[in-house]
């Protein structure tokens, strides 16, 4: 039976979505006139920073003692750190196209994952329109032609890396939401980056002598709108909604949406980067979005197995 939280979960979902889909551009923006390094230390900083005010206004605290971190340190190696670090540094040594096609694997690690370490039961169907969705971002980029060099294998084993980072986040988060609250998660993880991003900037700029020009990006003003789109809403907001919505939902169910993220980033595309249309993309966004809707309506009347659920929590949500 659906219940308020699922809707929210699915709301939560679509908005992670959406950000993720435009949050490309706003990388693109910030990479012309930074390094990967400092774009990840000044998104962190401000991610820390607007979760930091969050807190304060909303005179809430975060204990912050050792047990806790030692259960939240795991899940944020994978997310952010390792998954923005492989995805960054392998946009380097390969195309978006090539990303993009990698990055629609990241259902397929997750419902695997998920079906050995949280006994997540995935239907015939659900996983019929995991595989359309996957289908969908394929398509785009082979029906335009994409072929993979010899000179790009790094970056594609890199964002491969990323994706499967993504995937082991979703499983592990799944059940440490349903122990922990989100908000404290979320701050944690966001702390965790900010350090640990922050410390690989300083150390890289002091081994190159270039110290005094780690703010330098800040003097473009593209960089500076770039860094609070993808640090407020692409670090911090995303954690946040993926969060909730792993606390409801399936992982396998809720990695269907990293898909729908591509077809939003061909939008933007068209909007803001005056990018054209052509008739795979139509194809392939039709596919996704049917994948999309299919695996999360498709076998409701057959849930997943309950796993770790708290007091009061239906099995349903």
């Amino acid at each position: 039976m659906n219940t308020p939280h699922t809707g929210r979960a699915y709301a939560a979902a679509l908005g992670y979505t959406v950000i993720i889909g435009f949050s490309f551009m706003f990388v693109k923006m910030a990479l012309i006139v930074s390094n990967p390094l400092d774009t990840l230390a000044h998104r962190f900083t401000l991610s820390f920073i607007a979760a930091a005010l969050a807190l304060l206004i909303a005179r809430r605290r975060v204990p912050l003692h050792l047990k806790r971190l030692l259960v939240i340190v795991p899940l944020a190696i994978f997310y952010p750190f390792l998954f923005f670090t492989l995805q960054t540094f392998g946009l380097v040594y390969t195309s978006s196209a090539e990303a993009g096609i990698i990055h629609a694997t990241v259902p397929i690690f997750t419902m695997l994952l998920a079906s050995l370490f949280l006994k997540e039961r995935s239907g015939w169907a659900q996983k019929l329109f995991t595989v359309l969705s996957v289908t969908g971002i394929i398509s785009i980029f082979v029906l335009k032609g994409v072929s993979f060099e010899a000179s790009s294998m790094l970056g594609i084993v890199l964002i491969l890396l990323s994706a499967l980072s993504n995937a082991i986040y979703s499983v592990m988060a799944r059940k440490l939401t349903q122990k922990q609250p989100v908000l404290d998660i979320t701050f944690i993880m966001t702390l965790i980056g900010f350090v640990l991003f922050n410390l690989m900037s300083v150390v890289q700029h002091a081994a190159q002598g270039t110290l005094m020009q780690y703010f330098d990006p800040f003097a473009h003003p593209s960089f500076v709108w770039a860094v609070l789109y993808l640090g407020v809403l692409s670090s911090l907001g995303t954690s946040l909604l993926s969060n909730y919505a792993l606390s409801q939902l399936e992982a396998s169910r809720m990695s269907i949406f990293n898909n729908l993220a591509t077809v939003i980033t061909i939008i933007g595309g068209v909007f803001f980067l005056n990018e054209q249309l052509a008739y795979y993309h139509f194809i392939g966004a039709g596919l996704v979005i049917i994948g999309v809707i299919g695996a999360s309506f498709a076998g409701r009347s057959k849930r997943a197995a309950p796993t770790g659920l708290t007091p009061g929590e239906s099995k349903s949500t």
